[in-house]
Formats: structure tokens, sequence, C-alpha cells
């Protein structure tokens, strides 16, 4: 299946070019209402249908003989009474039932021509809508500040399936409902143009309050599709973080949401079934009304001329072909059409980032300076409401030019504290500010760059690999980074910036030398390194430590060896909810905990080489170096002592 361009067109929000977002009272604000995901869906259908007006065609050649099946069927019954049995006239009247037979076969050959176009109208737009959600989905998780959650798996299964047979269904509907009209319509008209004044007004009525259902029905089923992704998300937490959840003592707490998702799911149904419902009267006008008139009005008709073989055709176009073709497309307009502008809105809609376009990462132009980089303010954080916190009322001030360490055993809230500073979950309690703003008022990955223990790097060029958070970034800032990292001898190995590579064959040192190459890039005024150094060797480390620190920026590194916090300008000691920020030499005077960290560390002899290892090589063993800091130091009291801050 060939690709099309109004339906995998890449997500509108890509790194690369991102829209200035969309404001209260900008026109060109992004219209949440129905009648804006009709506009949109619409624009982008145009250029999808025009791209198959072929197969439109041979569709519409097909329905041609449906419409003549129609047509003869209803006036050979009329002429078979008319000009046949009630004239005396067997043989004319056997004829024209004869003529309303044959005239079905050629429908036959229309279904199966009709079916094989419908193929290439619902599979390409299939197709698309699982090949957009995934674009999008892996353009999310790459450049947003969350991971990517099973909200998308709910598009790429259960809303794509929608989509898809809610296209063909109304394709197939509308179809049938337009040619098998338009032969009754023709068929009555040819019989006596009265036969009209009497059917149209109910199937005009029961078409226009019909259509007065569609908004409300499709605000309901918007609804609908709200609780079914929330219910999908929380599912696909709930099953990733089990572990958390009954470590945390929070199974109550997840229940009771289930809970509240599930109703809230629930009820959206129940709205959207009582609208369906409504539905049943404008069905009953529009299909059940025009042959009780019809009988009505029997009397009337035939005293204006109207013979007994033309008022039973017209009961035959109604009861048989009329009513069918009208309650077919108004039921799946009812059930899948409004579902199908929903589903295709949130395939189509923009998303709008509240990020001044002046202050994208992408253009390589820094923000505006600020006194204050970042900002913890009584942060607390935990993992359930009965859980002890793993941050408890934490402050903490980073300025530009910051080289802050956090030291403390393992599991005590190191990775969580860079998650919190960093944006990716959020606090509990207390504020994380960035530039002197809430932390949610601006764009993530503008303000900071996040590297983790296992670096990601992509198949490509190292070119690229570096440029990854800075596409304009020229030759020489990229050659400058490659020589403050060191990553020389690895350009040399791979034979340069632009031979292409295969990730698979960089050690996880080479994998981290590369990220945090893209890292020393970009212009993030935040740095934040979560044990990102931890598969170099220490001269390695040192070097792309002492790099990063260079920047104009402020640098917060989870130290992987103690090493990292004698070169930092201030050490933050965690020890579970107490903490403890100063000086190197001021922690090993009043930190007792710090002294116990320093006690089990000695001082490595400098390494001579400064390259990570070799794929496949063994990590080198020296006594003298332990790999990571103690998981759990020996217990000693910890006495706190005052917040050393350079800046006052």
């Amino acid at each position: 299946m060939t690709p099309d361009p109004a339906v995998d067109a890449p997500p509108r929000h890509s790194p690369a070019a991102v829209a200035p977002p969309a404001r209260q009272g900008d026109p060109a604000a992004v219209d949440h209402t129905e009648t804006g995901a009709l506009r949109r869906v619409g624009r982008e259908a145009r250029p999808f249908l025009r791209a198959r007006t072929r197969v439109i065609r041979r569709m519409t050649g097909w329905s041609l003989l449906e419409f003549g099946q129609t047509f003869l069927s209803g006036y050979a019954v009329a002429r078979s009474l008319d000009a046949g049995f009630l004239d005396s006239e067997p043989t004319v009247g056997l004829i024209w039932l004869g003529v309303a037979a044959v005239a079905t076969l050629p429908a036959v050959l229309a279904t199966r021509g009709v079916f094989g176009g419908l193929a290439d109208l619902v599979e390409p737009l299939r197709d698309g809508l699982v090949r957009r959600a995934v674009a999008r989905a892996m353009d999310g998780a790459m450049t947003g500040p969350t991971p990517a959650t099973t909200r998308s798996v709910s598009q790429v299964t259960h809303q794509s399936e929608i989509a898809r047979d809610g296209w063909g269904g109304l394709v197939m509907s509308l179809r049938a409902f337009v040619f098998t009209s338009a032969g009754a319509v023709a068929g009555m008209a040819a019989l006596s143009p009265l036969l009209l004044l009497v059917v149209l007004p109910p199937l005009l009525l029961g078409l226009g309050l019909f259509l007065a259902t569609l908004i409300p029905m499709a605000a309901r089923q918007r609804a609908y599709l709200d609780a079914d992704e929330a219910f999908a998300a929380h599912a696909g937490q709930t099953a990733s973080a089990l572990r958390d959840i009954a470590a945390a003592g929070a199974a109550e707490r997840t229940v009771e949401q289930g809970h509240k998702i599930a109703g809230d799911q629930a009820a959206a149904a129940r709205s959207l079934a009582r609208w369906a419902a409504a539905r049943v009267l404008a069905l009953a006008v529009c299909g059940g009304l025009p042959p009780l008139l019809l009988l009505f009005s029997a009397d009337w008709l035939m005293r204006n001329g109207l013979t007994t073989g033309a008022l039973l055709g017209a009961f035959t176009y109604l009861t048989q072909f009329l009513a069918p073709a009208v309650h077919a497309f108004l039921s799946v307009i009812g059930q899948a059409g409004g579902r199908l502008v929903v589903v295709l809105d949130r395939f189509t809609r923009p998303v709008s980032l509240p990020l001044p376009p002046e202050a994208h990462p992408a253009h390589g132009r820094p923000l505006p300076p600020a006194p204050v980089t970042a900002e913890l303010r009584s942060v607390s954080f935990a993992y359930g409401p009965s859980a002890r916190p793993v941050l408890d009322r934490l402050d903490l001030t980073l300025r530009p030019g910051d080289h802050v360490a956090v030291v403390g055993p393992s599991g005590s809230g190191k990775s969580t504290l860079a998650a919190v500073l960093a944006g990716v979950v959020p606090p509990t309690g207390g504020e994380v500010r960035w530039l002197g703003r809430p932390a949610g008022e601006l764009e993530p990955t503008a303000v900071r760059t996040l590297l983790p223990q296992r670096a990601y790097v992509f198949s490509g060029t190292l070119r690229d690999n570096l440029r990854y958070l800075r596409p304009d970034a020229r030759d020489p800032e990229i050659a400058a980074a490659v020589e403050a990292i060191g990553l020389g001898p690895l350009v040399d190995r791979l034979g340069g910036l632009d031979a292409p590579f295969d990730p698979l064959r960089l050690s996880q040192g080479e994998r981290q030398l590369v990220a945090l190459g893209r890292a020393c890039l970009t212009t993030a005024p935040l740095l934040v390194l979560d044990e990102a150094t931890s598969e170099l060797d220490p001269a390695a480390e040192a070097r792309a430590e002492s790099a990063l620190a260079d920047r104009a920026g402020a640098l917060v590194v989870i130290a992987h060896r103690l090493t990292s916090a004698a070169r930092a300008r201030r050490v933050l000691v965690m020890d579970g909810t107490t903490t403890v920020c100063g000086t190197p030499a001021e922690l090993l005077a009043g930190s007792a905990l710090y002294r116990d960290l320093t006690g089990l560390w000695t001082p490595e002899t400098p390494a001579p080489s400064r390259t990570p290892r070799a794929p496949g090589t063994p990590a080198p063993r020296d006594t003298a170096v332990p790999p990571t800091l103690p998981p759990s130091p020996s217990p000693s009291p910890s006495r706190p002592i005052p917040t050393a801050d350079p800046h006052g």
C-alpha cells in the first residue's frame, strides 16, 4: 500500500519545526468544538479523496446499476398492474414482472464491484492512521517531557479500527442511500408527481431532525473516547508499576482511581446511549411516516388521477428500497459517523506547545538569562499517600555556573530528585521553578537536558546523533564538543562524523560519550546527569564533567563516583528524607554520612586512556576504585549543617 500524503504526513510538532502555540484569542488557535473538528477532518479528507478520484468514479459507475434496479423495480410493478393484470393482459403483466426480476442481476454485479473499490478507500485510511499514531507517539516519547503511554496503544488498535469500520460503513451506506433514494424519487416522479408531495416532506423532516442530533452526539462520542483513553492509560500505568504500588502501599488509592475512571467511562457510555435512543424518533419520521401518509392520502391521490398500479409501485419504492436505505444510512451516521469525526480529529488535531518560538532549542538560541536557573521550593515526593516520602520539603537553588553533585546511598532518592528537577515527574508537594517561572509554564526541552544512565543512540551518522538536540549546530561547534568531551578516538574509529554506523557496535561507554557530546552542544540552561558517566573510566568521566561544567548553565550530577563530588562546587548529600548541602570541605567537617562515604573510597590513579573500553572488552578491575557508591553506609548519626550557597 503506497503512503498517502494526506494521511501519512508526520506530526506537526517535530523537533525541527514547531509552530507557535495557540493562545487564547489567537485566530490561529485550535477550535476544540465539534464544528472545528469537522473543519479539520474535512481539510485533511479533501486531498485524501482527490488522490482516489479514479476509485470513486469506478464505484459511482457500479452504483448506477443499483439506481437502475430501484427505478425499474417499482415502475415495473406499477406497469404490470395498470397495463397488464388490471387491463386483462396477464402476459404483459408477467413481462413487466420479468423486467423487475432481470433488473436485480446487474445489481449483484454492482455489489461485487463496489466492494472491490471499497478496499481501496478503507485500507489506506487505516494504514495511514496507524503510521501517523506511531510516528506521533515516537516523536512525543523522544521530544516530550514524559514517556509514551498506552494512550497511543488505544489509537493504534481501538481507534484506528473505529475509523476503518466507520469509514467503510459510511461509504457503503451513503452510496446506497444516494443512488437508491434517487432511483425511488425518479420512479415516483415518473409514476405521478403528486406522490412527491406526500413522500418528500416527512422524509426531509426526519433527515432534519436526525442532523440536529449530530453535534450533541459527536460531543458525547468525544467524551466517551476521552474516558476510553484515560482508562487505557490508567491500566497501562498500573500494570507497569505493580511492584511500586505494592511497595508504596498505594493499592487502595490505585483501585479508587480505577473505579472513578471506569465510572466516568460508564457515564459517558450511558449518555451516548441516551442520544442514540433519541434518534429513534428521527428514524421513525423519516422511514416509517411516508408509507403511512401515502396510505392515508390514497383516496385523495386516486381522485386526482393516480392509478392503482402507481399507488402499489409507490409502496414498493417506499417499503422495499427507500425505507431500508434511509434506515441503514441514518443508523451508520448515528453510530459510526460521529465516532469517525471524533476519532479522525484526534489523529489530525495539531499539538499546541506552550513555548514561545524564540525559545525553542531546535533553533540553537539560548533562553534569556535569569538570576536563578532552577529552584526547588519545599519539594516533597512520595510514591503513594501512605508511603514514606522520598523527598521531604527539599529546598535547592541553582544559578548559572553552578556545579552540584548529588551523593548518597542506594535508594536515597537521587534519581527521583533528578526526575523531579527535570520535570519528568511532578512533585507531590512544593513547587519546581525554572528561570523564575513555574516549571509547567515552559517547554521542558527548552530549559533542561536530562541524561539517564542508559544513553540513547540511533542509527545514522555520528553528526546526526550529536545534533539530535540542536539540529542547526555548526561544524566548528561540533568540533569543539568532540574535542571537549574526548570523542576524537571514537570519531576516528567510526571513519569520521559523517560515516554511518550501527549503534549495536558501540559499547555502553561509547554510547554515553555520544550522549555527553550531544548535551555539550545543547543551549539548555540546566543539565542533569543521572549517572550518565557510569560506564566511563575515571579520566574520561573527569574530562566530560569538566567540559559540561564549563557551559554557561547549571550542571547537576547524580554522582557515580566520589570524584564527581570532589570536582563540584557544592555537594548535596541525601540520606532518605535528610539532606545536607555544602562544599566538599564543609561536608567533610560537618556531615558524618559524607565522611563515611569518603572513608570507603580512595582516590584513583589517573588512567592513561581517556576513551571508553571497546565493545566486548571486560571492565578493568582496580581494587582501589569502587565501581559505584557504596549501597549502604555504616550507620552513623548525621548532624545537619547550614546550606552553603556561594551566591548567598
